[in-house]
């Protein structure tokens, strides 16, 4: 990966559905040299998928809250992994070290739908505590980070 692919990479964050032929003149290559770059991005995995940003407040999910959970054992991780990724609205999960075991990232439409979301949480089997925290507000939000630019124009 070069300074080309990371201009690349910073046009399509800006817009995912630029094409070639928008890109090409940005950073001095020609159409064809914009694809080849960006098929080598998706086939070494740097570029995992092309999606969507959707605005979740005009879709009514204006409440978000991060549940912290701590499992009793770790023979519960597989079933609490499970019904996350199957049964719960929960948009991200992470593993974590820690006092906690999971950290979960739910977008709900109220309340009582984050009321309703922790009933659930709770009741997977496995599950002794949660810790939950209402976000007041977003300064920041980044659904992916460019790698380190400085460390590209040395090469």
């Amino acid at each position: 990966m070069d300074l080309t692919d990371y201009k690349i990479l910073s046009c399509l964050k800006e817009n995912s559905r630029q094409n070639a032929t928008d890109i090409g003149p940005k950073i001095n290559l020609s159409t064809s040299a914009v694809i080849e770059r960006i098929k080598k991005l998706e086939r070494s995995g740097i570029i995992k998928q092309h999606t969507i940003l959707l605005d979740q407040n005009l879709l009514g999910r204006d409440l978000i809250a991060f549940i912290n959970v701590r499992l009793d054992h770790p023979k519960y991780y597989e079933n609490f992994v499970e019904k996350i990724n199957s049964e719960l609205p929960v948009c991200e999960c992470y593993y974590i070290a820690g006092d906690f075991d999971f950290l979960l990232k739910v977008m709900a439409r109220s309340r009582e739908d984050l009321e309703a979301i922790l009933t659930d949480v709770k009741s997977i089997n496995g599950v002794s505590l949660t810790r939950t925290s209402v976000v007041l507000s977003t300064n920041k939000y980044d659904v992916c980070l460019l790698p380190d630019k400085e460390s590209l124009e040395q090469k």
